[in-house]
């Protein structure tokens, strides 16, 4: 008989407990679509402040002018400079990087080129959003682009501009003989859902 209560309890105290977790499931998605966005709000803060924080270990960067090589490199995901277009009021971090999380919150440059004063193709991206490159396709030839970096300043003055397939590889060329830098979003920029063009700009160094 006192089995049988036992068994009867336990029972009980294991459906009290599937159920309270039900209920805490059900609260916790029901709070979580009006705080959504503050919480991703929040971890966007968060990461910022920790790739932000990398910037401190970038001081040190030097280049070798003599062999236009750097001393040291940033590491992947790190905030070495800033780009800015004055003419279309552009002024953004700019990220060793190109992956969808680094460009959350700036410029990214790709790992498959070089970095400004080594003197070869410099590929950055950004998304075509409001307050990122949306009005990249609005620049002309002769707007300057400036890349402040944490080892020193560069200008570039943009030659040409194109729209290309996002499949046209060689649209973004890497080479050695001439430093150019490739600026590039998605396009069109109103465009809803996945864009399969690029708008491409050129810049040659001062």
């Amino acid at each position: 008989m006192h089995k049988k209560i036992k068994n009867s309890i336990l029972r009980a105290t294991i459906t009290n407990i599937i159920v309270a977790f039900i209920y805490a499931i059900i609260i916790a998605s029901a709070l979580a679509i009006p705080f959504s966005s503050k919480i991703s709000t929040a971890i966007s803060l968060i990461n910022m402040i920790s790739v932000e924080t990398n910037k401190k270990i970038l001081s040190d960067v030097k280049i070798d002018l003599e062999h236009n090589k750097l001393e040291s490199y940033p590491e992947y995901g790190e905030r070495y400079a800033t780009i800015k277009i004055d003419a279309l009021n552009i002024d953004l971090p700019l990220y060793f990087g190109d992956k969808l999380s680094i460009l959350r919150y700036g410029v990214g440059q790709s790992s498959g080129g070089y970095f400004p004063g080594e003197g070869g193709s410099i590929i950055c991206m950004g998304h075509n959003t409001s307050g990122f490159l949306r009005k990249l396709p609005e620049i002309e030839i002769g707007t300057k682009i400036e890349i402040q970096a944490v080892y020193g300043d560069y200008t570039y003055t943009v030659y040409d501009t194109k729209v290309v397939p996002q499949t046209q590889l060689d649209a973004v060329p890497v080479q050695k003989e001439k430093e150019i830098l490739m600026l590039y979003t998605c396009y069109p920029v109103n465009s809803i859902g996945h864009a399969k063009n690029r708008f491409i700009a050129y810049a040659s160094l001062d």
